[in-house]
């Protein structure tokens, strides 16, 4: 299982650019897989706590059933615009991808089932300081952090 913390540990910078981006707005989206295969897309709170990504659900809610049946979930920070002319400055948008683990009922604020994460894929998409390409760099625990550029 690897933790938001094993991220850090590993990249530390890249790990710093991408949780700014998911504190930077209080909700996120959520991908997860429904009973019959096809994916829900829900809005949903995030945080990183004591070196792990958690989340939770209100209670009866589809995504809490849809993770408990099929763990596997993709989270995507809050998406702004890049101000015209100034899109050098844009932070670009991040995603974290893996496996929720049910994790009990929330025990602070509202009641609702509690997960945290098993980390799979963390990526951060950017331009360059020219603003002239794309930047996609990702983290996986097997392979590291990668980066490709594109025009």
């Amino acid at each position: 299982m690897t933790t938001w913390h094993e991220v850090e540990a590993a990249e530390p910078e890249f790990a710093r650019r991408v949780r700014a981006l998911f504190d930077a707005h209080r909700h996120k989206t959520i991908a997860t897989i429904r009973a019959d295969g096809s994916p829900r897309i829900s809005g949903i709170e995030a945080s990183f706590t004591d070196g792990k990504l958690v989340f939770g659900s209100m209670p009866k809610a589809r995504k809490s059933a849809d993770l408990v049946r099929d763990p596997r979930f993709a989270l995507h920070s809050a998406t702004v615009d890049p101000i015209e002319g100034e899109e050098a400055k844009w932070p670009g948008e991040a995603k974290i991808a893996g496996r929720a683990i049910a994790a009990g009922p929330i025990v602070d604020g509202p009641e609702g089932d509690s997960f945290h994460t098993d980390i799979t894929e963390v990526v951060h998409t950017h331009l360059d300081p020219e603003a002239t390409r794309l930047v996609v760099e990702w983290w996986t625990p097997a392979q590291g952090l990668r980066r490709v550029d594109r025009e």
